[in-house]
């Protein structure tokens, strides 16, 4: 085999690798979002069902706030020490979060300690995937060759929805073959928590046999400098990571986590329905990231974000109107692919733009930290933000402020340069 083949199968083998420890992660968070209606009585005394599923999405919304120490760390950490020791690392928190929460004792067994033992695990879910973010991308970003970056970058987000598809197939069959609700509710709920404390010496074994990027080397002439310092002195690219994060990830999360009771609590689907549609679209928003990224790399990263953002801006209170406002699930369905279609102008991109954005020396912390930050205000507390309107009578407020966010970022990517030509990774014309 030739050096040419040997470096382009090491490269596939990396990302291949890369985006299999992500799926995990991402199946394990999203886990807790599939299958909190089942669980959220199990963590507190209140009758009130609303009142304990408002809870379980404080404990989902608490889990993204310590996400930003999560990039801090992990990204320093990653860009002194190496993306795949830092990755290793992630996947086998993020499991032990998850084996944490399978065998934890509930509310009737031992009162308070319950919400607490599972707080602590979603802090340390929430501490890896602050992590994860960050050295993935900048992972996939410096592993993908120059001309194609925007496609292999990709396959973060083919991953991710992977991993949040897996968590909603899992609960699908465990609805529709093999347990009652009242099983589910009972005890059920910790097998899919199980699943993904077992999945972790896969990912681990997969990461071990990663090749680590090229782009790190040129990073260790940096070490006498404090990454965190080297990043305040990019607060243009900092400023830039916030601003066209806001409404990306709020729109993210409230297409892919809160859908699925909006589905049921606002469209009037039943539980089973809502999990079959929510997993149908997630499923074809999957499969055209690959497609946005290769298109990327051939007429840049800022048509896509700005498509995303005029769309997002015009069409977010509508559609989610209209899905209030039909009660069949092939309606919903071909609403909900629609929105995600205007997503995908977003986040088929967004790992590869921030990557894009900083010196090598402090990429994964320069993509990490900032995103993580901004994801905790903005997609953490989407889907507590959406339960607590619907629960006052001001459901549609909530869209509201979807479509302002997304507006904010839409200006953001008018103003910001392409960071496929002109970028810290080089121009593609240069492969």
């Amino acid at each position: 085999m030739s050096d040419t083949q040997q470096t382009a199968a090491g490269r596939v083998r990396s990302i291949v690798g890369g985006s299999i420890g992500n799926l995990i992660e991402w199946y394990d968070f999203y886990v807790y979002a599939a299958f909190s209606p089942y669980f959220a009585s199990s963590f507190s005394d209140e009758d009130d069902p609303v009142a304990a599923q408002l809870g379980a999405a404080g404990v989902f919304a608490l889990g993204f706030l310590i996400r930003p120490v999560g990039g801090w760390w992990m990204g320093v950490f990653a860009d002194r020490h190496g993306r795949r020791t830092a990755l290793m690392t992630s996947v086998s928190l993020m499991c032990f979060g998850s084996l944490v929460i399978a065998l934890c004792p509930t509310y009737a067994q031992v009162g308070v300690t319950a919400p607490a033992i599972l707080l602590v695990a979603r802090l340390l879910q929430g501490l890896s995937l602050g992590g994860e973010y960050g050295t993935s991308a900048t992972y996939l970003s410096e592993a993908a060759t120059q001309a194609h970056r925007g496609f292999y970058s990709s396959f973060q987000y083919v991953t991710l929805i992977l991993g949040q598809l897996l968590a909603t197939t899992t609960l699908i069959v465990l609805q529709r073959a093999l347990l009652t609700d009242a099983q589910l509710e009972a005890w059920g709920w910790r097998i899919p928590f199980a699943i993904g404390a077992l999945l972790a010496i896969v990912g681990l074994s997969m990461r071990r046999g990663m090749i680590e990027t090229a782009e790190l080397g040129s990073g260790h002439q940096h070490h006498a400098t404090s990454p965190t310092r080297e990043l305040l002195r990019h607060p243009r690219e900092v400023a830039t990571v916030v601003g066209l994060t806001a409404g990306g990830t709020l729109a993210f999360y409230t297409y892919t986590v809160y859908m699925q009771r909006f589905l049921v609590t606002s469209v009037g689907l039943d539980r089973e329905t809502s999990t079959l549609v929510s997993a149908a679209s997630l499923f074809v928003f999957m499969l055209v990231q690959p497609a946005y990224g290769a298109l990327s790399d051939r007429i840049g990263r800022r048509p896509l974000l700005i498509g995303f953002g005029v769309l997002g801006t015009l069409a977010t209170v509508p559609l989610t109107t209209a899905m209030t406002r039909v009660h069949d699930p092939y309606s919903a369905f071909g609403l909900l692919v629609a929105a995600l279609l205007i997503v995908s102008g977003y986040t088929s991109v967004n790992p590869v733009v921030k990557a894009e954005l900083f010196p090598a020396s402090i990429r994964a912390l320069g993509v990490g930290f900032p995103y993580a930050l901004t994801v905790s205000v903005f997609g953490g507390t989407a889907e507590y933000l959406a339960t607590w309107l619907k629960r006052e009578g001001h459901e549609s407020w909530f869209f509201y402020y979807v479509t302002a966010c997304i507006f904010v970022s839409l200006v953001v990517y008018l103003r910001m340069p392409d960071t496929r030509t002109h970028g810290t990774m080089g121009s593609p014309t240069q492969e």
